[in-house]
């Protein structure tokens, strides 16, 4: 891998150079890091010693590789599409049923799911997407019309609920992907975006949308953070008022209103019998 990684990073430095004709040796680099994020060998970042770390060899391949493959055209029996030719068949793409019993997860009619993309065991894809580089793990469910945006990482027994979005990063190489730690819950038609982490068994109400430079307030003691939602963390949308101008519009922001109690987790916990 340490190879692949230099032949990658190397490529970057030239990258208006990188085209379909490029040598064989950065394709054949490409060709297997995108193979093992599919596979879940690799995954574009991971929790190392409690902090989150992006390895940008993988995210430059990932956009790499747009560049050493044309376009393509794939005819259904309803439509047409037009795509990058390792992206325009999908993951399961001529799958088996042996295929899926081995993959051990459950997906739903009408789920595009972008080859290079991970999904553990016991996961139900409902009609969702997936693009390249996500990882999700064992057991989450992701909901009617929920999306897992390029590079994010979803953890274990996470619930994405219906219409929500959690946000693709893929470049700059160096920025961390939108994280969704273990056990969380997100309720329906939220967006979580630009790299922000949701803590370990966290509760997002129906309708979040947080950002970078989204407000996260503390109820109890005022304190106001960016970017990370603390583990076990209850979060409703509310609004901050101008201290300088008080007729002026409030802003929204997200209120951290409580820790995760069992009354909240009866609430949002996974449901087994859909994965059996």
């Amino acid at each position: 891998m340490t190879k692949f990684k230099k032949i990658i990073n190397d490529a970057w430095d030239n990258k208006d150079q990188v085209n379909q004709n490029s040598d064989k040796n950065l394709k054949d680099a490409i060709s297997l890091i995108l193979e093992d994020l599919d596979s879940g060998k690799a995954r574009v970042a991971e929790k190392i010693n409690g902090e989150w770390i992006t390895h940008q060899h993988i995210k430059k391949a990932i956009m790499l590789s747009f560049r050493i493959h044309g376009m393509e055209t794939l005819t259904g029996p309803y439509s047409a599409w037009h795509d990058k030719a390792h992206l325009l068949k999908g993951k399961t793409a001529g799958w088996t049923k042996d295929d899926f019993e081995k993959a051990g997860f459950r997906m739903v009619p009408n789920s595009p799911v972008r080859k290079g993309s991970f999904i553990g065991k016991n996961a139900v894809l409902m009609p969702c997407y997936v693009n390249i580089g996500a990882y999700i793990d064992e057991g989450t469910m992701m909901d009617t019309f929920s999306r897992a945006g390029s590079c994010c990482q979803i953890g274990k027994n996470c619930h994405i609920s219906a219409g929500s979005g959690i946000g693709g990063v893929l470049e700059p190489a160096q920025a961390l992907p939108t994280i969704i730690e273990d056990n969380v819950f997100v309720g329906a038609m939220s967006e979580v975006v630009e790299g922000v982490i949701v803590g370990e068994g966290s509760v997002l109400s129906m309708g979040m949308y947080i950002g970078q430079s989204t407000k996260i307030v503390n109820r109890k003691t005022g304190k106001i953070i960016y970017g990370k939602i603390p583990p076990y963390s209850v979060v409703v949308p509310g609004s901050l008022p101008d201290k300088n101008n008080p007729s002026a519009p409030s802003l929204y922001c997200a209120v951290i209103i409580k820790q995760v109690d069992e009354k909240t987790r009866s609430k949002t916990s996974v449901n087994d019998l859909l994965r059996d």
